[in-house]
């Protein structure tokens, strides 16, 4: 996980975007509610106006002129209309009233989604579509919120490493070079030792300071991949040709099983630091005397790329714990081996860049590495 900028959620929600069996036709519904209803009276009072039209005929043929017959169609619909006119007066109403509620309600719930005291956002039932979003939306905050704290103590954390890793080498390199300063009298061959000394101290807090200044960039930047086709297998011999000195250090020896020119579309310098790590570290970590077996094999539209050593076994708990940022195995941070515990974080992001995945597995003294990647 980056420690300088929120994963966007990986991932994003899209909340608003979400589909549903049911569609949220809350405005819709209600217009045909009220149109409906709106018919239905208007049918009501049709239906009665005609009955009540047929009736006083019949009692106001006996009882009142022809002259006054003319205008009683006239009246009777007038009487319709207003009727009509206060009936959908009353359900538009009704209607604006229910809209006003549910915006009163939503406008609530809205308030409702970054108070943490509230675990649920609740609406009515009409609204059940609206708060199953508004609480993905809620819990997508909290999330962001609090991927946001975890950004804070990374960055912290990167401040405090940073610190706590460059002083030493720093204070070292400072100490001999005082001492030559200072001692006046110091033979040829002890100047030479501690010149020695600082510059390797010196070497260390460049690669301190490389590995901060990487990890920074990955996490700062949007990194753009530079594809190209490379070949496979020619990377990995030429790799392994160029760790002999480091493996000889600890007689260990490197076998390379892969078949002949595997093609690899892939940013090929990125690619190229994720195996340096993975070699590296296998071999920081293997007991003296003993091989590393990197295997390559094509899987269909992949290529799994498998580092394996034999060293101290890894905790089953710190399994999930190794391609954290500043984690490392050993104990002691100011190894001359171990870096900032940078190297495998760093692969990790490049092999997901590639939209492939990197494992670990460790049992019986023996470490393995498993990289997936995409061939195309």
């Amino acid at each position: 996980m980056n420690p300088l900028k929120i994963q966007n959620s990986s991932k994003q929600f899209g909340v608003w975007g979400m589909k549903s069996n049911k569609k949220n036709n809350l405005l819709t519904n209600l217009f045909k509610s009220y149109i409906i209803q709106c018919v239905i009276w208007t049918g009501i009072i049709v239906v009665v106006a005609i009955i009540l039209g047929a009736v006083l005929q019949k009692v106001l043929d006996k009882y009142v002129p022809n002259y006054y017959l003319v205008y009683r169609s006239l009246y009777l619909g007038i009487a319709a209309i207003v009727i009509l006119a206060i009936c959908i007066i009353r359900l538009t109403y009704k209607l604006l009233k229910k809209v006003v509620a549910y915006v009163d309600e939503l406008q609530h719930a809205i308030g409702q989604i970054f108070d943490k005291d509230v675990n649920y956002v609740k609406l009515s039932p009409e609204l059940a579509d609206i708060a199953i979003k508004l609480n993905h939306l809620k819990q997508e905050s909290e999330n962001n919120a609090r991927l946001a704290k975890e950004n804070e103590q990374r960055k912290n954390d990167l401040i405090m490493y940073l610190a706590h890793d460059l002083k030493t080498p720093l204070s070292s390199v400072i100490g001999y070079l005082t001492l030559l300063r200072d001692e006046t009298q110091i033979s040829k061959e002890l100047q030479t030792k501690y010149l020695s000394i600082a510059l390797d101290k010196a070497e260390r807090l460049e690669d301190l300071i490389n590995e901060f200044f990487e990890i920074t960039r990955f996490n700062l930047s949007n990194i753009t991949l530079q594809y190209s086709k490379i070949n496979l297998t020619r990377l990995l011999e030429q790799l392994v040709y160029e760790f002999k000195p480091l493996l000889k250090e600890k007689n260990l020896t490197c076998n390379l099983k892969i078949q002949e020119d595997i093609t690899l579309r892939c940013d090929a310098n990125k690619i190229q630091r994720v195996f340096d790590n993975l070699l590296r570290n296998a071999a920081i970590y293997s007991f003296h005397d003993t091989e590393i077996l990197i295997t390559v094999e094509v899987q269909e539209k992949n290529v799994i790329i498998v580092f394996q050593n034999h060293g101290n076994t890894i905790p089953r708990e710190k399994l999930s714990q190794i391609f954290e940022q500043f984690y490392r195995l050993d104990a002691a941070r100011s190894t001359s081996s171990g870096g900032a515990g940078l190297g495998l974080a760093i692969a990790k992001q490049i092999i997901e860049l590639h939209k492939g995945t990197i494992l670990a597995e460790s049992e019986d003294e023996k470490n393995i590495f498993t990289v997936t990647l995409p061939l195309s």
